[in-house]
């Protein structure tokens, strides 16, 4: 957010809770999207469409120095932790 500017004049974009884990998994974790879609519990088409939205989403909220909320309406959320995860421990 841009400094000195209060967060209620700004404009919100919401990045959903599954939208963060997405991006969090294969961009932070650097898991494949198939990989992210066991840990998941979606499948890959399902992580491709949330990582599109979600990378979408943040762009915006960089490019039009707009405020980013995380999970709930026109708050900011604190960090999620994701346990990391191999196919491995999804799939045994």
């Amino acid at each position: 957010m841009p400094a000195g500017t209060p967060l209620k004049d700004m404009d919100v974009v919401q990045l959903a809770q599954d939208e963060l884990e997405a991006l969090h998994l294969c961009d932070g974790e650097d898991m494949t999207q198939e990989e992210a879609g066991a840990c998941m519990g979606v499948s890959r088409g399902t992580v491709q469409r949330l990582l599109a939205t979600g990378r979408k989403k943040v762009a915006t909220v960089l490019i039009h120095k707009k405020a980013l909320s995380i999970g709930m309406a026109h708050a900011m959320a604190t960090p999620v932790r994701v346990q990391k995860k191999t196919i491995r421990d999804v799939v045994t």
